[in-house]
This record gives C-alpha cells, structure tokens and sequence, in this order.
C-alpha cells in the first residue's frame, strides 16, 4: 500500500539546522511530485516546497535561501534541508504526493505522510 513516513524532526535552538526525510512506499516516486507542508497550532496547513519529477523546485518565499528539497528516487526517499531556523518555523511538517504537477493546494495531494514535529526554539 502507498505509504509516506516523515522523519528527523526535533528540537532546535534558532539558528540551527535539521534535515528532514520523507521515506516513500508503494508507489513509483518517478512519476510522482513531493510537497512539503507544515501546520503550526492553530493555523492552516500551508505548502514549504516541492520538487516534482521532472526536478523542478519552488518553494514558498519565507523559506526561501534557508530551505533545500531534493529528492533520491532510487532510495525512494524525499528530503528537506532546513537552515538557519526561526521560531515561526515551528510546525509539524507532513510529505505529500501528488501525480502531476506541483501545487499549492492540498486537495490536490491524494497521500499524506503522518508528520513529524519541528520546534525552533531557545
């Protein structure tokens, strides 16, 4: 069955980095765009980034020159370098595929990983 499990979030001090790794299951990555997402309490989800499969990128301006996505489809993996991170950053961040283009919407994302939690704090 189609599965996406997020991995290496955790406690930051401001400043600091974390890579975040979305492990794909089930389906064939080739074919298929990644979105990162995050949902900080009490807010929507809002789309990070994304890498389609044609490798093309865009990421949302607030984490633009801080954040990096790349994707392995060999490993089946997705990946999402955070840099130089602010308490705004402070979220839980969930993978997500869609068959197609990237976008910004996430209805149109039909599987979702479960998250995982990332806190920027000192």
């Amino acid at each position: 069955q189609v599965q996406l499990v997020e991995s290496g979030g955790g406690l930051v001090q401001p400043g600091g980095s974390l890579r975040l790794s979305c492990a794909a299951s089930g389906f064939t990555l080739d074919n298929y765009s990644i979105g990162w997402f995050r949902q900080a309490p009490g807010k929507e989800r809002e789309g990070v980034s994304c890498i389609n499969r044609h490798g093309s990128i865009t990421y949302v301006d607030s984490v633009k020159g801080r954040f990096s996505i790349s994707r392995d489809n060999v490993k089946n993996m997705v990946y999402l370098q955070m840099n130089s991170l602010k308490p705004e950053d402070t979220a839980v961040y969930y993978c997500a595929r869609r068959y197609g283009y990237c976008s910004g919407f996430t209805n149109n994302y039909d599987y979702w990983g479960q998250g995982t939690q990332v806190t920027v704090s000192s």
